[in-house]
């Protein structure tokens, strides 16, 4: 397994990770998602821990809290082999306090967080997404606080517009609060914006990529096929309106090449997809998810390998897409280009 730094801090988590949505499984959402209880939880991260991945990826608002608690329940005993990931901001009930990022909100939900998973620090607490309600110098001199009392290591966020982060990383700086070094974002090939805006400032700022949902929903698994049904199994028939919208004759294209490269390489597309992903700029650490140990281990089978550079070129093509202004066509003109070079 491969070893990364979260973007610009010291910490270094393996170049994939776990995500526990499936963990708990209540609601409509995260009930498909998956339903893994305790004992089936502590074998995944068995698996997980002897292919070498150390970073561990929940929320308080998956499965309203239980996926905390079996995560917690899997790594007792065991704490100091794990980096743990949560992430808190999106509503957890109907009161006026039990949303955002204010100042109490976020001490109690650090204080949840830490009963829930059983221990009395979180390696990584990221928002999971943007208060508008909340002023940034509220929010980062809370985590301030949350640091220095060590209840919390470091901080990120999740599903910032570049503004937002921007907005966020300065006022750190000028109020010498902690910065954010990580940014959890949909990334995938059939979900490529990341790029226009988000992966630049990353690099310019030293904020790593924890990429979420990297098989666009569970579109790139394989199942889906030009001119056949959506599969019963599917997950997708209960969470495709909770996901972002995919045309379906690129979702088709892209599927068409990765599966010639998988007959070259011998790989799964699932595979595949995830290498491209692994080898992208920004990228600290891609999170899979698995239902079961088989799914697991076919995830972990996408590091280790490396695409080659013409195998990468045909999927950047067939997944490609027009960016909107101002980041192209102007941006791939000469001009433009000789001032600020493509990323990608």
């Amino acid at each position: 397994m491969e070893y990364r730094h979260l973007g610009a801090s010291g910490l270094k988590v393996s170049v994939l990770s776990f995500g526990a949505g499936t963990f708990g499984g209540q609601g409509p959402l995260f009930g498909a998602w998956g339903n893994t209880d305790a004992d089936e939880a502590r074998r995944l991260v068995d698996i997980c821990l002897e292919a070498g991945v150390n970073l561990f990826d929940t929320a308080d608002v998956y499965s309203n809290g239980a996926s905390e608690e079996v995560l917690g329940a899997a790594i007792k005993g065991r704490r100091d082999q794990v980096i743990i990931s949560t992430k808190t901001g999106l509503p957890m009930g109907e009161g006026p306090n039990d949303a955002g990022t204010s100042r109490p909100r976020l001490i109690r939900a650090v204080e949840d967080a830490l009963r829930r998973l059983g221990t009395d620090y979180i390696d990584l607490l990221q928002l999971h997404a943007y208060d508008a309600g909340t002023p940034v110098e509220e929010v980062l001199s809370t985590l301030d606080d949350l640091v220095r009392a060590g209840k919390v290591r470091y901080v990120g966020v999740s599903n910032f517009a570049g503004w937002e982060l921007m907005k966020s990383l300065a006022a750190a700086e000028k109020h010498r609060y902690p910065r954010y070094v990580a940014h959890q974002v949909y990334y995938s090939l059939i979900g490529r914006d990341y790029e226009w805006e988000l992966m630049p400032l990353g690099l310019d700022q030293g904020v790593g990529a924890l990429v979420w949902s990297p098989l666009g929903w569970g579109r790139l698994t394989g199942k889906i096929r030009r001119g056949q049904p959506l599969p019963e199994q599917s997950r997708l028939h209960q969470t495709v309106e909770y996901g972002p919208p995919v045309d379906d004759e690129r979702l088709y294209r892209i599927i068409d090449v990765l599966d010639t490269i998988a007959g070259e390489t011998g790989k799964t597309i699932p595979q595949i997809a995830l290498n491209w992903l692994m080898h992208r700029p920004t990228v600290s650490s891609v999170i899979i998810g698995a239902r079961n140990e088989e799914q697991l281990r076919q995830n972990l089978g996408a590091a280790g390998w490396s695409l080659t550079s013409e195998q990468v070129d045909r999927l950047d093509k067939a997944s490609e897409v027009t960016a909107p202004y101002p980041y192209f066509p102007y941006r791939r003109q000469e001009g433009f280009a000789r001032l600020n070079p493509p990323v990608v």
